[in-house]
């Protein structure tokens, strides 16, 4: 019997653990809680004698995976993964997954909405223009940007999209246009939506001469991570283009800066993308399945730490 702990600094909602305990436990094993701790010593308690976790936006790093004597896997319910160590875990022979998919119309319902509260000038009473006829490039073409391509076509939405790693016949498959690269998507989108992890090569890559090709009116929308955005390059464009906005549910670390652009600005005040009831249950539902399927027969189809 496996004994797997649940560590959320955010708690999953009480559907999501309830489903996690049912999946966990009709396999034989054991399901502990850790919810709502506030200091790492509490985490690094937690994880001594336990062979599974489960984490959200939690850090798994060295130090988590030294005190975590008998820990296999960690799976992380959500499609990013950049909260765990992987070189760290596979030093330590720990599994780390993620849960791809789960959250994936979640982010994209974001998107739109917030959109529709862009164009709208944030609902503040004066004419907004309407989606219909604009082009969305999308950055990225994996399960949150195939949704998000899904939900604008039905907003009547031209939609294009690059990704370095998807093949174009792929994405044109989905009845989406692929276009040759990145600098081309931001060209011809009125509307550019970011789904790229942060990685050596996105980190900062979202700058000042990559955004100022974008046409007179257009609007970027981070729903990714915060890293990839070159803030201190984006403030300075914003600030020489006026009809320029910027729409995130990632609170940028100069907030306050982003927010003397009154009406071109907006950001939640919390990463949203996953927060909705379905996505939480899906994706921990998801990752309890991935626990009880390595313990069972070794699957670890959703490795991102080989």
């Amino acid at each position: 019997m496996a004994k797997v702990l649940i560590a959320t600094e955010k708690p999953f909602a009480p559907a999501a653990v309830a489903g996690i305990k049912n999946e966990i436990e009709q396999a034989g094993n054991e399901l502990v809680l850790l919810e709502k701790y506030t200091e790492k010593a509490q985490l690094l308690q937690a994880v001594a004698d336990v062979d599974a976790v489960i984490i959200r936006s939690d850090k798994v790093d060295a130090e988590v995976l030294d005190a975590a004597k008998q820990l296999k896997i960690v799976v992380r319910a959500g499609a990013g993964y950049d909260n765990v160590d992987l070189a760290a875990a596979t030093a330590h022979n720990v599994v780390v997954e993620n849960t791809p998919g789960q959250n994936a119309n979640a982010v994209a319902e974001l998107v739109l909405g917030m959109l529709v509260f862009g164009v709208r000038n944030f609902y503040n009473g004066k004419a907004g223009t309407e989606l219909l006829g604009k082009t969305i490039g999308i950055l990225a073409f994996g399960n949150v940007g195939r949704n998000v391509a899904r939900i604008a076509k039905g907003f009547g939405m031209n939609v294009i999209a690059y990704d370095a790693y998807c093949p174009k016949e792929v994405i044109e498959a989905a009845g989406v246009t692929a276009v040759d690269c990145q600098e081309a998507l931001f060209e011809q989108a009125d509307i550019v939506s970011l789904h790229i992890p942060a990685t050596a090569e996105t980190k900062q890559s979202i700058n000042y001469a990559l955004v100022n090709k974008m046409k007179k009116g257009g609007i970027l929308v981070n729903t990714a991570r915060k890293e990839v955005i070159n803030e201190p390059e984006l403030l300075k464009l914003l600030a020489e283009r006026t009809d320029l906005r910027y729409l995130t549910d990632i609170k940028p670390d100069a907030d306050a800066e982003f927010a003397q652009f009154e009406g071109r600005y907006f950001s939640t005040p919390k990463k949203m993308g996953a927060q909705t009831a379905e996505a939480n249950t899906n994706a921990g539902i998801a990752a309890a399945k991935q626990i009880n399927a390595y313990f069972k027969d070794g699957c670890t189809k959703f490795q991102v730490n080989k």
